[in-house]
């Protein structure tokens, strides 16, 4: 089988196309069909139009070339298959498969053409490997082995160069040389670099000429002008091209912008706008005020404009500082000293402004300092009046007498109007007032009694106000020491506890005791110490002064005893060696004890006497019966206390026009615990009351009797048994001469069910018809006057109107 390239077999006439052809590699192959071991390449040929030459071998084919891009409208023939087997009767089928089989490259199975369906983009993919076959059309059976092939896409100048690293920023030092590299670009191209001059890119500037260049090749930026000065610009925008075909005409191209920085050097040395500068400031001013501010002007920016200042000379040295203000760089003067106008108005200074950071390589257009003049102009103040001393020490004795000068202190006006001083003190300093000062003098004296002990030392302020200006005002310090006498005795030092064993011997050393004394003698403190001459001959103890500010006490016998005497008070009198000599009489308490053989106290004091007779047994008896009885005490009034009160008041417990609530509701008639039900149901009992015999009264029931007397409770129904058990009452109550005169709680212990009696109380008498004469209540005296009132003459009928 064999195959030939479209052009080839088609227009041999044309030889330029021909050449073409050939170095592109499209040549014809021979396949032999036997099964020869060797195979023939398109390279092995020694003339490639030989290869047309057939052998009897397998079929193979090395690789096809198809352009990129295709923009006709019909498909783009690619090569053509055919095999020997194939006799042109349209038993063999041509098969393809592999990448982009049947989706881009499309081949005819009767005459093996093949042709690309779709634009190939060798930026996308370079080749495509596809398997072809020739295989019987009836019995689907390959009639030759299945082998592969390459399609190449050839390439075609489609793609412009691209800076992928752009925009560009760099930057390059000012003033540098020719020539100075500033940054280097880089532009790709997606073209085939192996095929032509489509990759080769070259590089050109289009923007920033004449200031800088770049190398056609390399694509480094150098400048193209030397000393370029940041000062006058320091920023440039440089347009960068690539153009591929070695930049030939209809090459693609692509640009960048570059943006160039002129960096800063130390080229500019400082430089003062004014050769002299004249400040004015306040006397009063104080120290390390900032008096004024200059700055010397550097066009360098950032460490190449910071410089230090210095004072090369000027008058009343040590008066002024100068410091650099980091943020600023400005020189700032600062007072040292403070001012006074009285004896200097005015200063002149030099000042001296250096670059911190020179460069060498720019010594030449130094000196990078510069000078300036500065002149200080003091202005006068008011100022306050001016100690002589403005810390005075004084000293008085504590013993000095009302009025006594301590000392004298003095200031003065320093102004030129020399105003006159008055003297005070600050009372915060002197609260209790101890001391005063004369206003004119400044004499300081005593005010009250001095106590040394109480505060040895006053630190009083003293104000000195000029008599024109009283706001101005000066302050001054006097230290007063209040100086010791002797007026204070000497003491115990502490509270003693002296304790004595009862078999302590005589000569026995039982309490050593010390003095203090508030006063503070120059030559120290010494303590003499004696029994007082009240007990000095006694047989107890005797006291040992030792000399050293202490003393003594010891025993003169042995043998004490707690039932004796428990206690011994000793009076120790104890006097000071200050001019005059003060004593006092301290008492010592000395206690007898019971001690063990080491002598430790095991008790002191009076001997508690035990009563005897009683057994321990007999103790615990008693309490046991103390006990018994309590328990017995409080089950009683437990008891007591809850037994139920009685519902219904006693008798004799008048109730005065007073209102008992109870705070507890009735359980009606099923309630059979708050009252006895028997008492109410057997009402005939209880139906004989006394009544008056001077009286007849005439109350009406509901109910009329026809025999003489009512009927019987029992033979009464259940409602009406209630209601005339009421009306009897009421009845009674009426006619009653015993009855309370006053208002009262009628208690019948019985809540009714649905009764028709309405209201219950004796006041509703009056609504009844009885013609009975109440008058004689007005002669009963002024505790039945409110009944007189209400059953008297008066309308009944007004009574609750």
């Amino acid at each position: 089988m064999g195959w030939c390239c479209s052009g080839i077999c088609r227009a041999l006439a044309l030889l330029v196309l021909l050449f073409v052809l050939r170095g592109r590699g499209c040549r014809c192959l021979g396949l032999n069909l036997s099964s020869g071991d060797g195979e023939m390449s398109p390279s092995s040929a020694p003339d490639s139009w030989e290869a047309l030459h057939r052998h009897k071998r397998s079929w193979v084919w090395n690789q096809f070339f198809v352009l990129e891009e295709y923009t006709g409208n019909e498909p783009l023939y690619v090569g053509k298959l055919h095999s020997d087997v194939d006799k042109g009767d349209g038993k063999v089928k041509y098969v393809l498969s592999g990448e982009g089989a049947t989706s881009i490259f499309t081949i005819d199975e009767n005459t093996g053409d093949i042709h690309a369906t779709k634009r190939l983009d060798r930026e996308a993919q370079a080749y495509y490997t596809l398997q072809a076959q020739a295989i019987d059309r009836k019995t689907n059976l390959p009639v030759e082995p299945r082998s592969e092939f390459v399609v190449k896409v050839q390439d075609i100048n489609d793609n412009e160069p691209k800076f992928l690293d752009g925009p560009y920023l760099a930057g390059v030092p000012e003033m540098s040389p020719l020539g100075t590299m500033v940054v280097q670009v880089a532009a790709t191209d997606a073209d085939d670099p192996t095929y032509g001059n489509s990759a080769r890119v070259v590089y050109s500037i289009i923007h920033g000429q004449p200031y800088f260049s770049v190398e056609p090749k390399t694509g480094v930026i150098r400048t193209a002008l030397p000393n370029m000065d940041r000062e006058t610009r320091d920023q440039y925008v440089l347009v960068i091209q690539a153009k591929d075909m070695v930049g030939q005409m209809g090459g693609l191209s692509g640009t960048t912008s570059v943006t160039v920085m002129l960096t800063d050097v130390n080229d500019n040395p400082p430089r003062f706008a004014h050769k002299s500068y004249q400040y004015t400031v306040l006397e009063s001013l104080p120290v390390q005020s900032v008096v004024a501010r200059i700055k010397a002007a550097d066009a360098d920016i950032g460490s190449n404009a910071e410089m230090d200042y210095r004072i090369m000379d000027g008058d009343g040295p040590g008066m002024f500082n100068i410091t650099t203000d980091e943020d600023t760089q400005e020189g700032v003067i600062i007072l040292q000293k403070p001012l006074d106008f009285e004896t200097r108005s005015g200063f002149a200074l030099r000042i001296e402004a250096t670059n911190r950071n020179i460069d060498s390589n720019f010594l030449s257009l130094g000196p990078f300092s510069d000078t300036t003049s500065v002149k200080v102009a003091v202005e006068d103040v008011n100022e306050p009046p001016i100690f002589s001393s403005p810390f005075s020490i004084m000293n008085v004795s504590e013993d000095a007498r009302v009025g006594t000068p301590i000392g004298r202190v003095s200031a003065h006006d320093p102004d030129t109007s020399g105003s006159t001083i008055r003297y005070s003190i600050d009372r915060n300093t002197d609260l209790e007032r101890f001391f005063n000062v004369d206003a004119s003098s400044g004499i300081i004296s005593t005010a009250k009694p001095l106590d040394r002990e109480a505060n040895s030392i006053h630190n009083l302020t003293i104000l000195a106000i000029e008599n024109l200006d009283p706001n101005q005002i000066g302050k001054g310090i006097a230290l007063i020491t209040v100086q010791d006498v002797n007026d204070n005795a000497p003491v115990f030092a502490i509270d003693y506890e002296t304790l004595l064993c009862e078999n302590s011997m005589p000569g026995q050393v039982i309490q050593t005791i010390s003095a203090v004394d508030k006063d503070e003698p120059q030559s120290g403190h010494r303590f003499y110490f004696a029994l007082d001459a009240t007990i000095a001959g006694n047989m107890n103890f005797t006291l040992r002064d030792n000399k050293d500010n202490t003393a003594s006490i010891l025993t003169k016998r042995g043998g004490f005893r707690r039932r004796e005497q428990p206690v011994y008070r000793l009076p120790v009198l104890i006097t000071d060696n200050g001019r005059p000599a003060l004593s006092s009489t301290n008492t010592l308490s000395v206690r007898v004890c019971d001690c063990d053989s080491d002598g430790v106290a095991l008790s002191c004091g009076a001997v508690a006497y035990t009563a005897t007779g009683l057994s321990t047994g007999a103790l615990l008896a008693i309490l046991g019966c103390i006990i018994t009885l309590l328990v017995m005490v409080l089950l009683i009034v437990t008891m007591r206390r809850r037994r139920k009160q009685p519902l219904i008041l006693e008798e004799e417990r008048d109730i005065r026009e007073n209102i008992v609530r109870y705070d507890d509701e009735g359980g009606g008639e099923e309630d059979t615990e708050a009252f006895d039900m028997v008492t109410l149901r057997n009402l005939n009992i209880i139906r004989d009351p006394a009544v008056r015999r001077d009286v007849t009264p005439d109350t009406p029931t509901f109910y009329h009797y026809t025999s003489a007397s009512p009927p019987s409770y029992r033979s009464l129904s259940g409602n009406m048994v209630f209601r005339e058990f009421i009306w009897e009452r009421l009845k009674d109550a009426d006619v009653d001469p015993t009855a309370p005169p006053y208002d009262s709680l009628q208690t019948y212990a019985f809540e009714g069910s649905g009764s028709v009696a309405e209201s219950l109380s004796s006041l509703e008498s009056l609504s009844t018809d009885s013609d009975q004469n109440y008058d004689y209540l007005s002669n009963w005296g002024p505790r039945f006057k409110k009944l007189a009132d209400l059953y008297g003459n008066s309308d009944s009928s007004s009574v609750f109107s």
